[in-house]
């Protein structure tokens, strides 16, 4: 018994740690295509957590509640979105004339083939289905799962990190290394709230909900650096 708690144990941790850091080493090094990237990121979020409950059917019961949906915690994750979507876009209008990002459409564009064409589907992508799987694999296999096995405190800090490595490849060139720093600890104190949510609500459909509206912010500046929009 002891020998199959280390396993999953091990198998959680290691599956968050590599995967975080083979796709920062793809996206800053092989740097292919967005759209080529999109059925292997798919392929590698669901099967590395399926593979798991496969494994140990006495989980699968813990996969279901991931799911399970439930109204309470809806509204306050609804809300507490058009806050994070607020901050992030009154953000940057606060420092467009101060902060040159300009690089981040070149770099969309010559290294993932991201452009004012095809923005719009990339942008429901990552707003809508890229955000659930993240937070899939992130928060729900990754928080949710894992803190049954580790301590409640490397759990919380643990998948926040990790979700904050997996960027930091798409992020390189498109800002200064301070700014990208600060984009980094975003990222995790975004992880933590997410967790949060999550550890209270007993599923990852609220910190879904403030994902996609943090991603809405992001896509929103993304049409006016594209031109799109206004």
């Amino acid at each position: 018994m002891k020998d199959k708690t280390l396993f999953k144990k091990a198998y959680i941790a290691v599956s968050l740690l590599v995967f975080s850091l083979a796709v920062t080493y793809i996206d800053a090094v092989v740097q292919p295509e967005y759209f080529s990237k999109i059925p292997i990121k798919i392929l590698f979020f669901l099967a590395l957590p399926m593979l798991f409950f496969a494994i140990h059917r006495d989980e699968f019961a813990e996969f279901r509640s991931l799911f399970k949906f439930k109204k309470e915690g809806l509204l306050r994750s609804f809300v507490l979105g058009i806050l994070i979507y607020a901050v992030i876009f009154g953000g940057y209008l606060l420092t467009r004339n101060i902060i040159d990002y300009s690089g981040v459409t070149a770099n969309l564009t010559s290294e993932m083939g991201i452009t004012a064409d095809n923005f719009v589907y990339v942008s429901l992508y990552i707003s809508l289905m890229n955000s659930f799987l993240e937070e899939f694999f992130f928060r729900g296999f990754g928080f949710i799962t894992l803190k049954k096995y580790f301590n409640i405190k490397f759990a919380y800090i643990f998948s926040p990190i990790l979700f904050a490595v997996y960027h930091v490849g798409m992020l390189l060139g498109m800002f200064s290394a301070p700014m990208l720093l600060l984009i980094l600890l975003g990222l995790i104190i975004g992880g933590l709230i997410f967790n949060f949510l999550n550890d209270k609500f007993g599923n990852i459909y609220p910190s879904w909900f403030v994902h996609m509206f943090a991603n809405f912010a992001i896509n929103t500046i993304g049409f006016m650096l594209f031109g799109i929009y206004p």
